[in-house]
């Protein structure tokens, strides 16, 4: 099969399309023929070698954190799909390929609206949303949310998630990205311009956010802190600004906060069947009426996946890099 393998780490050249043997299935698990993946941060994080395969490194270094693709075969244990499914899924990696080895149960149906070129960008970003807001820090309809970087990946998943649930939420994002985000029902908040913390307590007539997603991490933990409402909940999802700060225990303690930390790719097999299965029977019946959908900026085909992690790395995407196999 083709596949973009990492022999050694640095820039976007270093994404080469290589042919490797196919992946063998087990019992358990479906051989998926693949037609699309996504372009994540995690991506570039495991491209420049700071972001190491969790567990038993595989053979071949293939990055990819999801794909969309049709069911080539399957394992002798395997009831839940037939060849020629169409489906979709979260992966520790190996996404970047043209086919790929999954176990049954992390495998969700592709809803018929939406089309494989298109779905291979909704697992990792919509999931991690998901799981974020709602299975980590239960946001329910009347909540309050701030979520940082709304116009990436996770951010336009999170802003959908949470209207979808009746709540109302405000982003983080740049100048050039505001009436986007506003279009997909997000408060918008230039953080070039103005001061996140002094926004949400003026929304919130003081009060503050119930729940907080952040990706950037750094002095950023400490405002959230700020903006957090009595017994809110914080969750990081990544660490973009930094992965280190100093933080006033007190505000957490009075406040009575949660802050969570949180990530897919480390997390074990079980653990990754079941947020599927709770997405897949939460979630997907949105995109399958047509209320939620992925918001895709471009498109690249896998072989030239490094011109894809160039335009992301320059932070002036909206929504998710697909990638076409």
């Amino acid at each position: 099969m083709q596949a973009i393998v990492l022999e050694a780490h640095g820039g976007p050249e270093v994404l080469q399309m290589r042919e490797v043997p196919d992946p063998v299935p087990g019992p358990e698990e479906i051989l998926v023929d693949v037609t699309s993946s996504a372009v994540n941060r995690a991506d570039v994080l495991q491209r420049l070698g700071h972001y190491p395969y969790p567990g038993r490194k595989p053979a071949y270094d293939i990055p990819g954190l999801e794909f969309a693709g049709r069911v080539a075969s399957i394992g002798e244990r395997v009831t839940a799909w037939r060849p020629g499914d169409a489906v979709m899924g979260i992966v520790t990696g190996g996404g970047y390929a043209s086919r790929i080895a999954v176990h049954e149960r992390q495998a969700m149906a592709v809803p018929d609206a939406i089309d494989l070129v298109d779905a291979g960008a909704i697992p990792e970003v919509w999931i991690t949303a998901f799981d974020a807001l709602v299975v980590q820090c239960g946001l329910r309809s009347g909540d309050v949310a701030l979520v940082h970087a709304g116009a990436s990946g996770v951010g336009t998943a999170a802003i959908q998630i949470a209207r979808a649930i009746g709540a109302t939420v405000l982003v983080t994002t740049s100048s050039g990205k505001v009436d986007r985000c506003r279009a997909l029902g997000a408060i918008a908040i230039d953080y070039t311009n103005d001061d996140f913390v002094e926004a949400c307590q003026a929304h919130t007539g003081g009060r503050g956010v119930d729940v907080v997603l952040d990706v950037i991490g750094g002095d950023y933990l400490e405002r959230n802190i700020e903006v957090a409402a009595p017994r809110g909940r914080i969750v990081q999802v990544g660490t973009m600004g930094a992965a280190k700060t100093n933080i006033n225990l007190g505000k957490v303690m009075m406040k009575r906060l949660t802050i969570v930390g949180t990530v897919l790719r480390a997390r074990p097999v079980d653990e990754k069947i079941a947020v599927t299965q709770r997405f897949a029977h939460e979630v997907l019946p949105g995109f399958a009426s047509g209320a939620l959908h992925p918001v895709i900026d471009t498109r690249f085909a896998l072989r030239d996946a490094a011109d894809a992690h160039r335009l992301l790395e320059t932070n002036a995407t909206f929504g998710k890099v697909a990638l076409a196999v």
